[in-house]
């Protein structure tokens, strides 16, 4: 979680009291459309890695425009495309859906603004179907002879992070004439200028070949006010109103309407001083059963930012041990390319106008799709059950949001998730990105950023990494504790990054830091090395756990393995590593373990860190109230005899970066199958939960973090212990998959996308300590954890070990190309769909078999 909390959630991401089924009178299958009350939340992001993004609603409606390198959840536009049907009567509607009943009460949060538009005449009904990143849209209405169909998307292709971090989006309308007789109409795509910053700079409308560009001007102060969006066709017969009216209160949208009602297309000139708003006009005629289609382009350019997070380094102390030794590590080091210090998107490195934008996606348009369409149907190809490929898609767009940042020198950075107006818990958090898998699956390039910079950059002299690194991406100030959870992690993650880019050479490069990050660990959290992290340490709830713990300890066996395994295939020295591994999976096993599942043994006392009430902590004062259940129960925050979700965390993480488990699978499912046991649960209305209830309340159901099923919950336990968070839910199913345990971790997935199936929360916004929150990029995890494919660039291998039988279909993606694997007949098969993919051997079951 991040270290604000965020105790106030966000008002646009809050659920309604009223389930599902007693709503809607009926359920909607997983994976499939979204109709009705389903459509109700749903908001889909359109936008590249890093480039900030806007959503396609259920309806088609437009929100959450977030371009300014910040989220704007309430930001929704008076932006619509509307159809004008001559010699029809009621013939002109804005292309969506009806207004959800969620908006019709209460004033718009700009008067002026989005609910401008509600009460324009719509469409009958719509239907939303998502085939990420493709999201489709149906309307319908019995009063009018035609039927329209909205595709919108932008460019996802992996392997290629280039062209998936592009400002763009593409939206491509599609007529179909159910009538007798020829229809002439008139599309047209209108939008009030948004990109206008009230008293700062000059705003405009300019021109672009058929089209408009919005217009923002910065100054010299403040180059962040700078912003452009542009509206355009590919029809020659494109007419563009670059003027609306200019008038007071609803003046200009009303004169809008009056055009586009009455079949009018105005062409007035660009660049009117005080221009509200464009308009773009496409004539179109449609033969009896006939269908036609506009396609719309759009791209954004807003090169500068005001963000500068994180304190400058005040000794050598701070300072990581040398530069990075990497080819072009000067220029990994020059991250502030405009003198202003301050985040600068890597788009903005490429393209040096919105207009070479906007010119090389209309020429590229075809080809990016191709390719994106080679992604979604090789996605969609998998014969995995409906709810896990639902729950795989839906989480990607985490990708698209303004979670995630790419800066100008192409390197990854990211936020834990979205605020309302902010980014929600800074710094590419090393204990929350641990849960995410998709990224180094699909853009292993861009991961790999990320293990150098903490590697690199957020590490110092001593080894200590700090968990949050600046932006722009440069040294930090080690002033806070290490996450123990967050640095064990990311040695592990360096051993899945060598195995899935197969660079021997990176792996010698990186491996001096990797075990100086280790030495690190066993002096702080070990130092008697008994093979237990004992000494307090920081984790992913905000706190530090005192003494011995599941948890933590899977974390520390499983980095003993990957730096023993790293060190071995480099021929270094690794005994002392390895003796370690093996105590720490003996303790593991004969301390931790209570004949069912693993637990923390609480300690302080006998500890060389300073008594509780003294030692460095976030947010964890020792009132006198406190002090008296330190005295009684040992420090506040902790689990001790608790049944916890992520007790074996570190379990999971060897297996998704390719390793063994270290610690006994029997054990390890015994703590599993127990979690499944005492923490689902199928309705909350009588679980108490005084901490943040929204992501799981009432009758919704979900996965506890913890529970204490043989008594012993303590006072004070660890301050999210009552909570339900989607990544840990994917995790755990993900990891009884792994075990054999399917049905159980299939009921988990069911249990969370039944709460964001569209009624009440967003299916395309798993939200936590903010909206599109990384953690739950832990369901990529469930692909492996069925199929227990895996492509292994060193050796060239194939591995497969299925837990679903013998004969399905699945999505895989390597360093170098994508595709589907799987078994036909209990017979392996690789079918590559872009790119590469140098299978030598391959590996069923443990058993070497023949493609």
């Amino acid at each position: 979680m991040g270290k604000n909390m965020c105790f106030v959630l966000m008002a646009a991401i809050l659920p309604v009291a009223c389930h599902v089924e007693e709503k809607a009178g009926n359920k909607r299958e997983f994976n499939t459309k979204y109709e009705g009350v389903y459509a109700e939340r749903i908001a889909f992001p359109i936008g590249g890695l890093g480039t900030g993004m806007f959503c396609v609603e259920g309806t088609g409606a437009i929100s959450n425009m977030s371009l300014r390198h910040r989220p704007e959840v309430f930001h929704e536009p008076t932006v619509f495309a509307a159809l004008h049907l001559k010699n029809i009567e009621n013939g002109t509607k804005v292309l969506e859906g009806p207004v959800p009943d969620r908006k019709k009460f209460g004033m718009p949060h700009s008067a002026l603004g989005g609910g401008g538009t509600w009460g324009l005449p719509r469409f009958e009904t719509s239907s939303f179907h998502a085939r990420f990143p493709f999201a489709e849209i149906e309307l319908k209405d019995r009063a009018l002879p035609v039927k329209v169909k909205i595709t919108a998307w932008n460019p996802f292709i992996p392997t290629d992070a280039d062209h998936s971090s592009l400002p763009v989006g593409g939206f491509e309308y599609q007529f179909t004439n159910t009538g007798n007789t020829e229809l002439e109409a008139i599309f047209s795509y209108n939008a009030r200028n948004f990109m206008h910053v009230g008293g700062k700079g000059n705003s405009y409308i300019r021109s672009f070949e058929n089209g408009f560009v919005l217009c923002q001007t910065g100054d010299e102060n403040e180059p962040f006010h700078e912003g452009e969006f542009a509206v355009f066709t590919d029809r020659p017969e494109t007419v563009v109103n670059h003027n609306w009216f200019r008038g007071a209160w609803f003046d200009p949208l009303t004169i809008c309407w009056n055009d586009i009602s009455s079949g009018m297309m105005p062409a007035n000139k660009e660049r009117e001083p005080g221009a509200p708003g464009a308009s773009l006009f496409v004539p179109v005629r449609i033969g009896p059963g006939e269908t036609q289609s506009v396609r719309l382009y759009m791209s954004w350019y807003v090169p500068y930012s005001h963000l500068r997070i994180g304190g400058e380094p005040r000794n050598d102390t701070d300072l990581p041990d040398g530069p990075a030794p990497v080819a072009g590590a000067e220029r990994r080091y020059d991250y502030d390319n405009t003198g202003s210090g301050n985040y600068r998107p890597w788009y903005s490195s490429k393209f040096g106008s919105a207009d070479e934008v906007a010119a090389y996606w209309l020429q590229n348009y075809a080809e990016l799709k191709r390719k994106t369409e080679l992604f979604t149907n090789a996605f969609y190809a998998g014969s995995l059950p409906a709810e896990v490929m639902e729950a795989v898609a839906a989480n990607l767009t985490i990708l698209k949001s303004p979670t995630v940042f790419r800066q100008f020198d192409g390197r990854m950075w990211n936020w834990e998730g979205c605020g309302d107006t902010w980014g929600s818990c800074h710094g590419s958090c090393t204990h929350v990105w641990n849960y995410a898998q998709a990224v180094p699956h699909l853009f292993p390039e861009m991961e790999r950023t990320l293990r150098e910079t903490e590697f690199f950059v957020s590490q110092d002299k001593k080894g200590h990494q700090a968990f949050r690194t600046n932006l722009p991406i440069r040294p930090v100030i080690h002033d806070f504790h290490s996450a123990a959870d967050g640095q064990l992690g990311g040695i592990m993650k360096v051993y899945r990054e060598w195995r899935i880019c197969g660079d021997d050479a990176w792996l010698r490069m990186i491996y001096p830091a990797v075990k100086q990050s280790m030495d690190y660990c066993i002096a702080t959290w070990d130092p008697d090395r008994i093979g237990a992290v004992e000494e307090p340490h920081h984790n992913t709830y905000d706190i530090e756990f005192w003494g011995p713990n599941g948890m933590i300890n899977s974390f520390y066996s499983g980095a003993l393995q990957a730096v023993s395994l790293m060190g071995c295939a480099l021929g270094e020295e690794v005994s002392g590593y390895e003796s370690l591994w093996a105590k720490s999976k003996e303790y593991m096993e004969s301390k931790l373990f209570d004949g069912e599942y693993f637990i923390q043994n609480i300690r302080w006392k006998d500890l060389k860190a300073p008594d509780p009430t003294k030692a460095q902590s976030f947010h964890t004062q020792y009132t006198p109230e406190a002090v008296a259940i330190l005295e009684k129960e040992g420090p506040k925050y902790q689990y001790g005899t608790g049944c916890l979700s992520d007790g074996v965390l570190g379990s999971w993480m060897s297996l998704v970066c390719g390793m063994p488990e270290v610690i006994d699978k029997d054990k390890i499912r015994s703590h599993l199958v127990s979690v499944h046991t005492y923490n689902l649960k199928k309705d909350l209305s009588n679980h108490a939960n005084p901490q943040r209830p929204t992501f799981a309340l009432g009758n919704d159901g979900g996965l506890l973090l913890c529970s204490w099923p043989k008594g012993g919950k303590l006072q004070l336990p660890f301050v999210y212990s009552d909570e339900v968070w989607t990544g840990i839910e994917y995790q755990v199913a993900s990891h009884l998959m792994f075990e054999g345990e399917v049905e159980k971790g299939l009921d988990i997935v069911r249990t969370c996308r039944k709460r964001y199936d569209g009624s009440i929360r967003n299916p395309f916004n798993e939200y936590e300590c903010g909206a599109w929150y990384a953690r739950a990029m832990a369901a990529y995890g469930l692909l492996e954890g069925l199929t227990g494919i895996r492509y292994d660039a060193v050796d060239r291998t194939l591995y497969i070990d299925s837990r679903i039988g013998n004969d399905f279909t699945s999505f895989i993606s390597t360093n170098t190309g994508f595709g589907n694997a799987g078994l036909k007949d209990g017979k392996p098969f690789i079918d590559v769909k872009y790119g590469v993919i140098d299978v030598k051997k391959c590996v069923v079951s443990g058993v070497e078999a023949t493609l």
